[in-house]
C-alpha cells in the first residue's frame, strides 16, 4: 500500500502498460493523474476506471514533445494539490503500430527523440526541481529491457536501442543529482502484450515466446505492479537503478 495522501502522475496514460499503472497505483490508494496529448474516449474511460477505485482522478492533455506544454503541464500538475508524490514517465512516440513500421527510419528517430528523450528529460528536470523544493519525490523512467545489450538488431531495433539506452544512462545520472531526497528509477519492459504485441503474427509471436524463461510475453500489469513496488514505502532505498520485468531474459 502507498501513505496517504499520495499523487501520482503518468504520462502517457491512457492505454498500454501507462494505463495498467494508473489503475494499479489508484488500486493502492493513490490520486492520479493522468495524461495523453488529447481528450478522447480513451482518456474518458481509464479516468472512469480511476475514480472507481474512490480516489481523485484527473486528466490533463499536453504533446510532451512540445518544451511549452511540457512546462505548462508540470506547472499544473504541482497545482492541481499542490504536490507530486511520483512522476512517471512513460510517454512514448508510437513508431511500430498501425504499420508505422514503415515509415522512414530517420522520421520514426526523429519523433522518438522529441518524445521519449525530450519529453521525458524535460519532465525528469522541471518535475525533479519541484520535488527536491517540497523535499521528496520519486521519479520513474521507462527504459527497454534490450537496450543496452543490443539484443534485437532490426531497424526498429536500432531505433529503441539508441533512445531507451539514452533515458536508462541518465536515469542513473539524475538519480545522483537529485539524492538525498528525491529518487529516480528506471523500469524496463521485455516483450510486452500492448498495441505492437497483439498484431505480430503468430509465427513470430511464439518464436519469441521461446526466448522467454517465463514462457510467456508479459501484460502491462506486470510492468504497473514494478511500478507500484518502486513507488511504495517498500522500495525506500532503492535508486539510480533499472529493473527488468522481461520473464528472465538476460
Amino acid at each position: 500500500m502507498l501513505p496517504r495522501p499520495f499523487l501520482a502522475v503518468i504520462t502517457g496514460s491512457t492505454a498500454g502498460i501507462g494505463r495498467a499503472t494508473a489503475l494499479a497505483l489508484a488500486a493502492a490508494g493513490s490520486d492520479i493523474l493522468l495524461n495523453s496529448r488529447r481528450r478522447d474516449a480513451k482518456a474518458a474511460e481509464t479516468l472512469a476506471a480511476a475514480a472507481a477505485f474512490g480516489v481523485q482522478a484527473r486528466h490533463l492533455p499536453a504533446d510532451l514533445s512540445d518544451p511549452e506544454q511540457t512546462a505548462a503541464f508540470v506547472t499544473q500538475a504541482w497545482a492541481w494539490q499542490g504536490r507530486v508524490d511520483l512522476w512517471v514517465n512513460n510517454a512514448g512516440a508510437d513508431v511500430l503500430s498501425r504499420g508505422q513500421w514503415r515509415q522512414p527510419w530517420e522520421e520514426r528517430l526523429t519523433r522518438l527523440i522529441a518524445l521519449d528523450v525530450w519529453g521525458a528529460v524535460r519532465c525528469c528536470q522541471l518535475a525533479g526541481a519541484a520535488m527536491q523544493r517540497q523535499g521528496h519525490g520519486h521519479i520513474i523512467n521507462l527504459g527497454w529491457d534490450q537496450a543496452e545489450q543490443g539484443g534485437v538488431s532490426s531497424a526498429s531495433g536500432q531505433l529503441f536501442s539508441l533512445v531507451k539506452a539514452g533515458i536508462m544512462a541518465y536515469t542513473r545520472a539524475i538519480a545522483r543529482d537529485l539524492a538525498p531526497h528525491v529518487r529516480v528509477n528506471c523500469v524496463a519492459p521485455g516483450w510486452i502484450e500492448t498495441a505492437w504485441g497483439e498484431q505480430v503474427s503468430r509465427e513470430l509471436h511464439e518464436r519469441i515466446t521461446t526466448g522467454i524463461p517465463l514462457a510467456r510475453w508479459g501484460r502491462p500489469e506486470d510492468v504497473a505492479n514494478a511500478i507500484l513496488w518502486l513507488a511504495s514505502p517498500a522500495a525506500a532505498y532503492i535508486t539510480g537503478q533499472v529493473i527488468r520485468v522481461n520473464g528472465g531474459v538476460v
